[in-house]
């Protein structure tokens, strides 16, 4: 069963005070609108889609900035799960609320006459506002048309409008980059660094950059700021916070490549990474994190904040343990900045068939291991006719880090085919 994590309002002294409700509005007769408000702005965010239609005023009020408001107040937020399965020009994404097991669709975003086949985007969550940035792309206009190209586009889709803007293109197109949003909510910002032209359909191809630059959002304007020390791209990027100072951390990727036999391309992959502190903007070189022969590279990153100590938890979803010849035993490692090395945290409870793709992603303090659900039953050599039955639902299985427990759920997936989240895009985002 989905616990539900309770916790007591901040003082009000210390609390914003929300937008004032319209005063005409009636939303529950009987009370005043401030109660009555406050009582709606409880109910989960899943259910606000069915309720707009009840009448005008909670109409007005669900679509409203000041629920949104409210929500942060009261420390109520519903936090969903974005997943983009693909171009998100022609698939529309879905938020997915763990809690009550719904899905909701978003629209498209605005299509690119020129561009098709988007893929290896960030997609990062600021306030009550999507962002989708950059990515890999083939471009109609280029030759050979088989060759990806870089995308520098910039879009916002705002949940108080249900709808997407254009925003200002980044200044260097870049596709699979470190991408991090500041911790300072009331002067947020976005940083970007790295990246290159690779597509997820042809990994031998591509370029690197190094160059690096920091979104405004009130302002909408990119601002360049110093490149990484050297080209690297396939990286994550996070905060670390450290009293009142904040670092913005690139990890893992690639940087130049080699060739063997001068035919078959081989990248050389990071063991190290790298850190800008905010204020002066210089980069620092973090030592290797594995020893050579150790590891190759890293696995998927994901980052739990640390509301107390401000240092967050990095955790990396790894499947190097192969049971008897066909499976793979999945855990992750957490990084300690300490000793800057990787140890094993926990395993995967369910093992899953080889080269199995797995989604990994942090939600509401927890990491969240998603996969087919017809995957892990192979694994328990369930009987191949019932694999077909199981295409579209998803496993969840949920480690809550602070005390060390696993639990699952289970889900049927609202797309019409099976994700593979080795290319699906996933976000978190509370509303």
């Amino acid at each position: 069963m989905i616990q539900i994590r309770s916790s007591s309002p901040p003082s009000s002294s210390s609390s914003p005070l929300p937008p004032p409700i319209d005063g005409t509005l009636t939303l529950i007769p009987g009370l005043p609108n401030d109660v009555a408000s406050l009582i709606l702005s409880f109910i989960s965010y899943s259910d606000h889609a069915r309720l707009k239609s009840t009448c005008r005023s909670w109409r007005l009020f669900f679509s409203s900035k000041a629920l949104i408001s409210l929500r942060h107040i009261h420390r109520n937020l519903s936090h969903l799960l974005c997943i983009f399965p693909q171009d998100p020009y022609v698939a529309s994404p879905y938020l997915f609320d763990p809690r009550t097991r719904a899905w909701c669709p978003l629209p498209p975003m605005p299509c690119n006459p020129h561009g098709y086949g988007l893929c290896n985007f960030a997609s990062i969550a600021v306030a009550s506002r999507l962002y989708v940035l950059g990515g890999s792309v083939f471009d109609t206009r280029s030759f050979p048309l088989d060759r990806p190209s870089p995308s520098s586009s910039a879009f916002r889709f705002d949940f108080h409008t249900w709808s997407w803007e254009p925003l200002a293109p980044m200044l260097a197109p870049r596709g699979s980059f470190a991408c991090a949003a500041t911790p300072d909510s009331k002067s947020a910002q976005i940083l970007v660094a790295g990246g290159g032209s690779r597509h997820a359909l042809f990994a031998a191809a591509g370029s690197r950059i190094s160059s690096a630059e920091r979104y405004d959002i009130e302002k909408d304007e990119w601002v360049s700021v110093d490149g990484l020390p050297s080209f690297r791209a396939g990286c994550v990027g996070f905060f670390v916070r450290d009293g009142d100072e904040s670092e913005f951390w690139v990890m893992g990727g690639y940087g130049e490549s080699r060739t063997i036999s001068g035919v078959f391309p081989v990248d050389e992959y990071y063991r190290g990474a790298v850190a800008m502190e905010l204020e002066s903007e210089k980069w620092r070189e973090i030592g290797d994190m594995w020893d050579a022969g150790e590891r190759m590279r890293l696995g998927k990153i994901v980052v739990v904040e640390d509301e107390d100590c401000g240092r967050p938890g990095v955790f990396m979803l790894d499947g190097n343990d192969i049971l008897r010849g066909r499976h793979v035993r999945v855990h992750f490692a957490r990084y300690d900045m300490a000793s800057n090395r990787w140890w094993e945290e926990s395993r995967v409870p369910r093992e899953a068939p080889l080269h199995s793709s797995f989604g990994f992603v942090a939600l509401d303090g927890e990491l969240h291991v998603i996969t087919l659900k017809k995957a892990v039953e192979s694994a328990d050599s369930r009987r191949s006719r019932q694999h077909n039955k199981k295409t579209g639902i998803l496993y969840i299985q949920i480690y809550n880090p602070k005390r060390k427990t696993w639990r699952f759920l289970i889900t049927k997936s609202p797309f019409h085919k099976p994700l593979n989240f080795n290319t699906a895009v996933m976000c978190s985002i509370p509303l």
